[in-house]
């Protein structure tokens, strides 16, 4: 009888394998074994295999997601300061992060000085997208601007594209912190120009859009970029003191006060 059970188990792992079913491949030893003692009815022994399964691919798949995001450490928007930011309140917040805007297209600029929460904010929402279900990434203009320079030379940044492209929110940091050459203005216009009304995009900059021409160095391509930003878009423009500066914390002060 042990063998029989013990074939019938190895038999289940393996339907179990040709039909992708992770968690009853894994555990149907101790599933089968749970059953012989609790003898639930037919249906529901079933239902609860398919629920479990369901349940581990969703699990699966947010750990996936929430990996493809790339997001920093500690953007949850729960545990965001208000004391150090002005220009949004907590209602608009909260109204943001029922992402409404992102299932109508809508795109989204933070606008501000440095440490303002404007990176703070566009990764908390991408970070609500993934838990939502949705598909997003977060990037940095730099990295971004690798990946534009590398896409047609190398397999992994045209994957890396391509990974863009297929996103319900595309967050960048940074843009225009810094002048672009030519060729890079013009394959993130490019970019942008392929995501417009298929994705939602999150911008943060500390450079009003007037100020956009200077960092392009083309007043064409800046006019055009801003009118597929713009078209559908909120600007929230932050304000206030550094949250960075006001809570930095040295190495040195921390050995001091050890000593003491």
């Amino acid at each position: 009888m042990e063998n029989t059970l013990t074939t019938s188990i190895e038999d289940v792992r393996l339907y179990a394998k040709a039909l992708r079913l992770s968690h009853l491949r894994n555990g149907c030893a101790e599933i089968i074994h749970k059953a012989q003692i609790e003898k639930p009815s037919y249906m529901d022994f079933i239902m609860a295999i398919l629920k479990d399964e369901v349940a581990v691919r969703q699990q699966n798949d947010l750990l996936r997601r929430m990996k493809q995001a790339k997001l920093p450490r500690n953007c949850d928007l729960d545990n965001f300061d208000f004391n150090h930011s002005a220009g949004i309140t907590k209602s608009q917040l909260h109204q943001l992060r029922e992402l409404v805007w992102l299932d109508q297209m809508y795109n989204l600029i933070f606008m501000g000085p440095s440490g303002t929460g404007k990176t703070y904010m566009a990764a908390g929402l991408v970070r609500d997208a993934v838990l939502k279900g949705y598909r997003a990434q977060f990037v940095t203009m730099d990295t971004l601007i690798n990946v534009l320079r590398m896409k047609e030379v190398s397999s992994s940044a045209m994957s890396t594209y391509n990974g863009y492209l297929k996103c319900n929110l595309f967050a960048v940091d940074d843009i225009m912190l810094m002048p672009m050459k030519k060729e890079e203005a013009v394959a993130f216009f490019n970019l942008i120009n392929a995501l417009h009304e298929k994705t939602s995009v999150i911008i943060t900059t500390n450079k009003a859009p007037t100020e956009w021409v200077e960092v392009l160095q083309d007043e064409v391509l800046a006019t055009a970029l801003l009118d597929r930003l713009l078209y559908r878009c909120d600007v929230v423009k932050l304000s206030g003191s550094s949250y960075r500066m006001e809570n930095r914390s040295g190495f040195l002060d921390n050995k001091k006060e050890e000593k003491r």
